[in-house]
């Protein structure tokens, strides 16, 4: 059962967003406007597409048949069909990604970590049947195997707040997004990853953007130096694989049953959203304690 006030304030917050959104970009748009505009608001689809990933559903199709057309009458009176909505929602996108990027990403606390998780698009079996995603998802390798499908990159604070993403193909290697300027713009201080993210070459382009990239070392490495507080701080690494294990189980960002990329990526995108709206995130505590002791050597 989904709690009542928090669809007042999702949907309160969506449609404040949507009345600025169309009021700065209603003379960027080409085209004539519709003749014939939509009975459903941005706003009502945009908030229908993030309870679903907050309602604990499996099959958007029956959230939205019986339980949005049936339960929830007061708060959406005018619904239309379900392959209407479908292209509803596929049309905004946009506004979805923009409310993702503005409203819904966390601030950089010094503390941070990166990592990918794969998309599939479909099991291993079907790779060749699969016409959705010709020529779009690749095969690539995870610690889990083999897949089909795509890769997320994320990076988040100590709160387990995301605070930047990417979509990548499978074969993309972890390291690239992190290369990008823009997918490290609001990052600083110490950056945890895994042993994936190994490179002296990347270590020194993100150190000169005050951006210390900390990483665990492999059996065949040289050991190196590092602070306690450091090696302390890698074994809480393990906070981000739980972020994206609430991600596809929770908000259900990876399933198989897509019919077009652009679906693919708006039911990715809200559930982006739908995490940033979760009562609880999975996060560390930590406290740093100075102390004015003399020591003596």
């Amino acid at each position: 059962m989904i709690d009542f006030n928090k669809i007042s304030d999702i949907f309160c917050l969506v449609d404040e967003f949507c009345k600025d959104f169309d009021k700065t970009t209603r003379y960027f748009i080409l085209g004539k406007p519709s003749k014939r505009p939509s009975i459903m608001s941005k706003s009502e689809v945009i908030s229908i597409c993030l309870l679903f990933h907050l309602s604990g559903f499996r099959c958007f199709k029956h959230f939205y048949m019986f339980y949005v057309q049936r339960h929830m009458q007061a708060e959406f009176p005018k619904t239309v069909s379900y392959n209407r909505f479908v292209e509803l929602s596929q049309s905004v996108l946009m506004p979805m990604a923009i409310f993702l990027k503005t409203c819904c990403l966390g601030t950089c606390s010094g503390i941070s970590f990166v990592d990918s998780t794969p998309i599939r698009a479909c099991h291993n079996k079907r790779i060749k049947r699969n016409k959705v995603f010709k020529g779009i998802a690749e095969v690539g390798k995870s610690t889990m195997g083999w897949f089909y499908g795509f890769k997320l990159h994320i990076v988040i604070n100590d709160k387990g707040e995301i605070l930047n993403f990417a979509i990548t193909q499978a074969n993309v290697d972890d390291r690239e997004p992190l290369k990008s300027e823009g997918f490290l713009k609001a990052v600083f201080g110490k950056l945890f990853a895994d042993k994936g993210y190994i490179s002296e070459k990347l270590t020194k382009i993100l150190f000169v953007g005050d951006i210390h990239l900390i990483t665990s070392i492999r059996n065949n490495m040289k050991n190196s130096l590092m602070t306690m507080n450091d090696k302390i701080m890698l074994r809480k690494r393990s906070v981000i694989e739980t972020v994206n294990d609430e991600l596809k189980n929770i908000c259900q960002i990876e399933h198989s049953r897509h019919r077009s990329f652009t679906n693919f990526t708006s039911n990715l995108v809200a559930g982006l959203i739908a995490y940033s709206f979760l009562p609880k995130k999975p996060s560390i505590n930590y406290q740093n304690i100075y102390s004015n002791q003399i020591m003596a050597f």
